[in-house]
């Protein structure tokens, strides 16, 4: 399902309830959705190691999980 639809299938969802409670749960995630992103909160340090942990990724160095494990039991 793309975006708009998602979109489109809450609104639908929030307009049927009458439950307050759902109500003013959603509309605190929102706001406290666009007042900050994670990534902003982060240490440059942690940003650095993430960034560096996606460029190996995406150059393909990766090791499996179970080869991983075995390599530390």
């Amino acid at each position: 399902m793309n975006i708009q639809a998602e979109k489109i299938e809450l609104m639908k969802l929030i307009l049927e309830t009458d439950n307050p409670s759902i109500l003013s749960s959603i509309k605190k995630i929102l706001k406290r959705e666009s007042k900050k992103d994670f990534w902003d909160t982060l240490p440059q340090s942690q940003k650095d190691e993430i960034l560096k942990s996606i460029e190996e990724i995406e150059n393909g160095e990766i090791v499996d999980y179970e080869d991983f494990i075995k390599k530390h039991k």
